[in-house]
């Protein structure tokens, strides 16, 4: 009898050692780094069970291969609560930390940038190369663009708040399109709402197509306000605005990198140098800075500016003194070239 009780304590006492070894085997799995050397971008499909999502984990080299994945799920059942998704994975990420990512749900972000002073028809070529985006817009026209979002094909350019957007695997790009024209519908209305008295914009559409050529024309932060007295002031003496980005954009493709006396004098809707005021609408896709500078006008008496060829303009009040500018700029491009040389 006592043989028989030495020997079930000695079956016990190996039972909770195997226990405790599988366990400790279980933890060290669990705490064990990934096989990846890089970030890697990792897809679960939906209605995937334990046994794919290990299957998949294996033959993809992320975890190492053994009979402990399915162990940790049971010691661990909080792990086994996994959600189909795409989920970014990291070097030195362990497999718990593996398991709690996609048991939490939090998918990979994925940024796409939209640039200030570009056309929408960038942003429409750099939705088309963004990777994980579900494309839904059949094309890039304007009249198909449009109609996806419920507006007319004169609302796209201008129309979208520049920025970087974050998205998830699969997300469509009429729904991020649609979230940057919601920003910058509400942001114009604020601006609008908000403008200095008696500026010389009929409608809204104004005020954007002014804050585009004033992105166009400047770089430099501290000069919107100036640019936008320019053109304010020649708009409210009857003056054209003879801003060549207007020009560049009336002539769309057959534009070729310099602007000719034949294009500068060629009627488009978009030549400032023929047409009175302003064009029908943007030329390109405005900052908030620009729709404050279009809004907010420094006073000035300027009517003309002029590049300094230091990265910055000159701003004058009189022909005379333009002129004057015009020479000085055109002696620092000679300069400039000639050094190149």
């Amino acid at each position: 009898m006592q043989k028989k009780c030495k020997g079930l304590l000695g079956l016990v006492i190996l039972c909770i050692i195997l226990i405790a070894a599988g366990l400790w085997q279980v933890k060290r799995f669990a705490a064990h780094p990934l096989l990846i050397q890089q970030e890697t971008i990792y897809t679960l499909p939906a209605g995937s069970g334990r046994v794919v999502l290990e299957q998949q984990l294996e033959s993809q080299h992320i975890v190492p291969r053994g009979p402990w994945f399915g162990w940790l799920l049971k010691v661990e059942p909080q792990l086994a609560k996994f959600k189909a998704g795409t989920y970014r994975l990291t070097p030195g990420m362990t497999v718990r930390q593996l398991l709690t990512l996609l048991a939490s749900g939090k998918e990979a972000q994925f940024p796409v940038r939209f640039v200030e002073g570009q056309r929408i028809e960038d942003w429409l070529k750099t939705l088309r190369d963004a990777p994980w985006i579900t494309h839904k817009l059949a094309d890039d026209q304007s009249t198909t663009v449009a109609q996806a979002l419920g507006i007319q094909p004169a609302e796209l350019e201008g129309g979208f708040f520049p920025d970087t957007y974050y998205y998830t695997a699969k997300r469509s790009d009429i729904s991020v399109l649609k979230q940057a024209r919601d920003r910058m519908v509400q942001l114009q209305k604020t601006v609008w709402e908000g403008r200095e008295a008696n500026l010389p914009y009929k409608d809204i559409n104004q005020l954007v197509t002014m804050a585009s050529i004033i992105e166009k024309e400047t770089a430099v932060a501290a000069e919107r306000g100036k640019v936008a007295s320019v053109f304010v002031n020649r708009l409210r003496k009857g003056m054209r605005l003879q801003t060549d980005p207007t020009v560049i954009y009336g002539l769309g493709s057959d534009y070729q990198g310099v602007l000719t006396r034949a294009e500068l004098e060629k009627p488009t809707s978009y030549n400032t140098y023929v047409i009175p005021g302003l064009p029908p609408g943007p030329i390109a896709i405005p900052s908030r800075a620009s729709l404050e500078a279009a809004a907010h006008p420094e006073t000035s008496d300027f009517l003309y500016f002029v590049a300094n060829g230091r990265g910055g303009h000159t701003f004058t009040t009189t022909l005379a003194n333009h002129n004057q500018a015009v020479k000085a700029w055109r002696k620092v491009e000679n300069e400039r070239k000639t050094s190149e040389k």
